[in-house]
């Protein structure tokens, strides 16, 4: 499936081209490939106090890096940090990191590696996508139990990957100009179509062995998503597309854009809901259809009016009572009486959660028509009433409003954003090919 536009954030959790396809449950020891392994006698002994929670060639993967990395999952997925919520996690995240050090292993041995200045980069993008000041990253992770290092070690990973993969990719990857100018081609004739904006997950089926085990994991993170967790964040740590940079993001899609029978499930669901797994070529996807709009018949973009908005979010847990919910409230109806204007807002939203205090603009014909409702009903300066979001209880405070013309075709990607999308996808299909053989050459033993 395809996206018109190349993800260009790394966020708070796995990114681009990351993988984490889910091994088949082992035993107290599993080799990956059914090549002999390596003497009992060469494998890394067990440091006192430091549990070994995997050994990934000759390099160990302890139990506090995996609980760590635990407390960073549970925390981006908006999942309350409990010792069961933890024991679920066990074995997704133990592959995750060793997919992560076979990724770092290749890497070193292909003189493969992420600068200072990438890393940096990579850290600021997160600072700031979560409202952050520059330098708060470390201190809210500590915060929280959790390790920087698990942090750096992801983003570096991300980053090796990437550039493995398409290095890769080069020596095979070939996009045309007639591919390009046939995908240009369908998206003008289908432009009067309505469309979907959907977010996915995609869980691969490395071979016929996995699937039982793919399909429960993506049950029970189906399961967790209905009890609160949040989709983007379960898209960033776990789906193996490119788009979980972006929390799954896929863009605003007609249904000759997906798969048929993709197409038949998106169909069937409404702005906000989830679908069951769903079986579909190399594995199953869990999709969700975050809006839908009816295309431009012109083959341009409608006029509509862009909202500058903020909004902040007094955050509740999963299954929050309604003591709770009072109390989120009545902190957010403070802020929008004692606040006359868009900065004051901003500024107590970051002070009481960061995470949750947000700016930017929203284009009319791309928002749900209840929340168009209630932005049009705002004067500069005017926050709304509380809003129950999936998050905690929100409020939004419009900060200007410009009407914009109709243009024609401004709705069409560039032959660059189309190059990126096929390109993407492309790189998808290298991606999961060149992980699956670091698997199938490593010896991998798992003690937990």
């Amino acid at each position: 499936m395809s996206a018109l536009r190349y993800p260009g954030a790394l966020l708070l959790t796995l990114a681009i081209l990351c993988s984490t396809v889910p091994m088949a449950r082992c035993a107290h020891r599993t080799a990956v490939q059914a090549a002999t392994a390596p003497p009992s006698s060469a494998q890394p002994q067990e440091v006192p106090g430091m549990r070994i929670a995997a050994v990934v060639n000759d390099e160990v993967i302890s139990l506090y890096d995996l609980e760590s990395r635990e407390r960073m999952v549970l925390l981006s997925s908006n999942v309350p940090d409990t010792p069961d919520a933890r024991k679920k996690l066990d074995t997704e995240v133990l592959h995750s990191l060793v997919d992560e050090r076979l990724q770092l292993q290749e890497a070193k041995k292909q003189n493969v590696v992420a600068t200072d200045d990438e890393i940096n980069a990579a850290l600021g993008k997160i600072e700031k996508q979560n409202n952050m000041q520059p330098g708060q990253l470390n201190e809210f992770l500590k915060a929280r139990g959790i390790d920087h290092n698990s942090l750096i070690n992801q983003v570096k990973a991300s980053i090796v990957w990437a550039k493995l993969v398409r290095r890769k990719a080069a020596e095979t990857v070939e996009i045309a100009d007639d591919e390009i100018d046939a995908a240009m081609k369908r998206i003008k004739e289908h432009a009067g179509e309505p469309q979907a904006r959907i977010a996915e997950i995609f869980l691969a089926v490395d071979n016929p062995t996995q699937d039982a085990d793919v399909r429960a994991l993506a049950t029970k993170l189906t399961e967790q998503m209905r009890q609160g967790a949040r989709f983007s964040a379960i898209a960033q740590q776990y789906s193996q597309s490119a788009t979980a940079a972006v929390g799954g993001d896929l863009g605003w899609l007609r249904p000759d854009q997906l798969p048929s029978d993709l197409a038949t499930a998106v169909a069937s669901l409404k702005p906000g809901e989830l679908s069951p797994p769903i079986r579909s070529g190399g594995g199953y996807y869990l999709l969700l259809v975050l809006d839908r709009r009816q295309g431009d018949i012109g083959g341009g973009q409608q006029a509509g009016t862009v909202y500058d908005v903020v909004q902040v979010v007094a955050p509740l847990p999963p299954n929050a009572n309604e003591a709770m919910k009072r109390s989120a409230v009545a902190e957010v109806m403070g802020m929008r009486q004692t606040a006359k204007n868009c900065a004051e807002l901003l500024k107590m939203g970051k002070d009481k959660a960061p995470q949750f205090a947000s700016e930017g603009t929203v284009n009319g014909n791309s928002v749900a028509p209840q929340m168009r409702q209630i932005l049009d009903k705002l004067s500069p300066n005017q926050a709304s009433d509380p809003i129950l979001q999936r998050n905690g209880i929100g409020v939004i405070m419009l900060c200007s409003k410009e009407t914009q013309e109709a243009k024609k075709d401004a709705g069409m990607p560039s032959r660059d954003e189309v190059f990126d999308s096929l390109l993407r996808e492309k790189l998808d299909t290298v991606s999961r090919q060149y992980l699956r053989d670091l698997r199938r050459a490593a010896y991998v033993d798992v003690r937990v």
